[in-house]
C-alpha cells in the first residue's frame, strides 16, 4: 500500500520542485527515421491511480504529437513509461552555547565552565522520478531515455495536477531528439 501512496504522489505533485533532467541516448541511431511510435504495455499498466495514469498517457501522446509522432500499431518505436518514489530523510545538527572557555590574563588559556546544546532537525519528503524511454521496435533496444527527478509536495488540486504531469512530461522529452 505504502508503494501505491508514493506512486502516486510522484505524479499527483510532479510540478511543485525543480526538476532534474537527464537523458541519454544511443549514438548510432538515427533519429530521423522514427516517425511512429506506440505506448508499451506497462505504461497503460502504470501502478497508480487510475485517473493520474490516463493524465501520463495523454501528456505523452500530446508530446509525441507535438514532436510531429503518430501513433501506430506497427511504430517504429514503442514508449515506455516508468514511475517510482523514494522516501527520504536528513538530519541537521545545530550545536548552541560554550564548550571550552578562554580566561584571559598572565595565567593562558583554561577549560571553562557552559554548556553545549545540539539540536537535531529531521526533515522526511518524496522525490519522485519518472523514465521515459523510446524502444526500437525492430532492434528491441533503448535508443533514448530521458529521467525527470524532484522533490514532491503533497495535496494538489486535480487542475494543478494535471498541469504538473503535463510540464513534467513536457521537460523530460524537451531533450528529444538528441543534438549531437
Amino acid at each position: 500500500m505504502k508503494k501505491f501512496v508514493i506512486l502516486f504522489l510522484v505524479l499527483a505533485t510532479f510540478g511543485c520542485a525543480t526538476m532534474k533532467i537527464n537523458y541519454d541516448y544511443d549514438r548510432q541511431s538515427d533519429f530521423a527515421r522514427y516517425k511512429t511510435y506506440q505506448l508499451s504495455q506497462e505504461s497503460y499498466n502504470l501502478p497508480i491511480q487510475e485517473l493520474n495514469r490516463n493524465r501520463v498517457i495523454k501528456a505523452v501522446e500530446n508530446e509525441m504529437a507535438a514532436k510531429g509522432f503518430t501513433k501506430s500499431d506497427n511504430a517504429d518505436i514503442i514508449v515506455d513509461v516508468n514511475v517510482a518514489g523514494k522516501e527520504i530523510q536528513t538530519a541537521t545538527a545545530t550545536t548552541s552555547g560554550g564548550g571550552y572557555g578562554r580566561y584571559g590574563g598572565y595565567r593562558g588559556y583554561r577549560y571553562g565552565g557552559g554548556f553545549a546544546t545540539t539540536q537535531i532537525d529531521y526533515d522526511k519528503y518524496t522525490e519522485g522520478t519518472m523514465v521515459i524511454s523510446f524502444v526500437d521496435s525492430s532492434e528491441k533496444k533503448i535508443v533514448w531515455q530521458g529521467t525527470g527527478t524532484k522533490t514532491l509536495i503533497e495535496n494538489v488540486k486535480a487542475e494543478k495536477r494535471e498541469a504538473n504531469i503535463n510540464d513534467a512530461v513536457q521537460q523530460i522529452l524537451n531533450n528529444y531528439p538528441p543534438k549531437k
